[in-house]
C-alpha cells in the first residue's frame, strides 16, 4: 500500500500481447500528469517479449503478481477486486489516455467505487452489458443495466466484492470462460456490472457516477493536443472502445495518441530507432493475428462449446439462489 499521496494506491492497466503500442501510449499519458503514481500491468495473456522489462526500466512500472495465462476477454480486470482489503485502485484498458489530472478528481468522492455515468438506451445496455430479461427467469433480484458502467476505466476498492460472488458466472480456469456468454456481453463488462449493481441494490455498496470517460465517437474538439498540454482540456479518460486501428492516423484523435507516443520514446535511449522497430513489429503482429484468427475461431467453436455446455446448465439452476 502507498502512503496515500494519491487518492489511489495503484493504477492497473489491462494489456495483452497485441497491445504493446497502446500500452506504451497509455503509460505515457498517465506519467505525463503523474510521474510517480504506482502502476501495474494486468497481463491478460503473455505480454509482447521485452515490454515488461522496458516498462520497468524506463517507466518504473511492474507487472501485477498473477498466474500467467489466458484470462479471456477482459476477465483479468476483475482480479483487483480480490486484492489486499482496502486497497484503492483504478483499472484501465490500454486503449485509453488521460487528458488531465484524473486522479485529482477521484479525491472529490469517498465512495468505494467511482465510475463513468453511462447514458445509453435500454437496447444498447442489453447489447453491451447483459440481457436482464433473460436473467430475470433465473434471478428475480437481477438489476437492470440502466446504471451500468463501462469497465474500460473505473475506480474500486478491494475486499468489498469476493471471488465467490462470480462463481456462478465465471469458470476460473486458464483460459477464463463465461458460463453464460449468450447472456453476459463484453467479457468482464456484463458480469462485473451484474455483480456490482446487485451489491449496490441489496448490500448498500456505494457507487458514485460522474462524467469520467469520453468515447471519441462523441467528439474530440475540446481534447486536442494543444488543449491537453495547456491544461485547458477537461480531465477525462478517452477510451477508443471499438475504434482501434493498426495505424494511429486512422484513429479519431490520432494526433493526441501520436503526441503521447512521441513523449514515451523521449525517455528511452535510441528512442527514434526503437520506435521504428516497434512499429514494424506492431504491424506484423496484427497482420499475423488477423491471418490466423479465422482458423482459431473455428477450432474454438468446435471444441469450446462442449466444454461450456455443462457448466452453463448448472448455473441456470443455481443463479440467484
Amino acid at each position: 500500500m502507498s502512503d496515500r499521496k494519491y487518492p489511489v494506491d495503484v493504477i492497473y492497466l489491462a494489456a495483452c500481447s497485441r497491445d504493446a503500442r497502446l500500452t506504451r501510449i497509455c503509460v505515457a499519458s498517465i506519467r505525463y500528469f503523474y510521474p510517480d503514481v504506482p502502476i501495474k500491468i494486468l497481463a491478460g495473456d503473455i505480454l509482447q517479449w521485452g515490454l515488461a522489462r522496458e516498462l520497468k526500466k524506463y517507466w518504473n512500472i511492474d507487472v501485477a503478481d498473477l498466474p500467467r495465462g489466458d484470462y479471456g476477454w477482459g476477465l483479468v480486470k476483475i482480479e483487483p477486486l480480490f486484492g489486499p482489503p482496502g486497497q484503492r485502485f483504478m483499472v484501465c484498458d490500454v486503449d485509453t489516455v488521460f487528458t488531465g489530472r484524473v486522479l485529482d478528481r477521484r479525491a472529490e468522492s469517498d465512495a468505494p467505487f467511482w465510475v463513468d455515468n453511462e447514458q445509453l438506451s435500454d437496447a444498447d445496455f442489453m447489447r453491451l452489458y447483459y440481457d436482464w430479461n433473460a436473467l430475470a427467469k433465473m434471478d428475480p433480484d437481477v438489476q437492470s443495466a440502466r446504471k451500468a458502467f463501462n469497465v474500460g476505466q473505473w475506480f474500486g476498492t478491494a475486499g468489498l466484492v469476493r471471488r465467490e460472488d462470480f462463481d456462478d458466472l465465471v469458470i476460473w480456469t486458464l483460459p477464463r470462460q463465461l458460463r453464460m456468454p449468450d447472456v453476459f456481453m463484453g467479457g468482464d463488462q456484463g458480469v462485473m456490472n451484474y455483480v456490482v449493481l446487485k451489491k449496490e441494490a441489496f448490500e448498500g455498496l456505494r457507487i458514485d457516477r460522474v462524467e469520467l470517460m469520453r468515447w471519441p465517437g462523441n467528439g474530440m474538439d475540446d481534447l486536442g493536443v494543444e488543449a491537453v498540454t495547456s491544461g485547458k482540456a477537461p480531465a477525462l479518460v478517452i477510451h477508443w472502445a471499438g475504434m482501434k486501428a493498426i495505424f494511429l492516423h486512422n484513429m479519431v484523435g490520432g494526433r493526441l495518441l501520436q503526441f503521447y507516443e512521441d513523449y514515451y520514446y523521449t525517455k528511452l535511449p535510441l528512442g527514434r530507432m526503437r520506435r521504428i522497430l516497434a512499429l514494424w513489429r506492431h504491424a506484423w503482429i496484427h497482420w499475423l493475428f488477423n491471418t490466423i484468427r479465422p482458423f482459431r475461431l473455428r477450432l474454438r467453436m468446435m471444441f469450446g462449446c462442449l466444454q461450456q455446455k455443462r457448466p452453463a446448465v448448472l448455473v441456470k439452476q443455481s443463479i440467484g439462489a
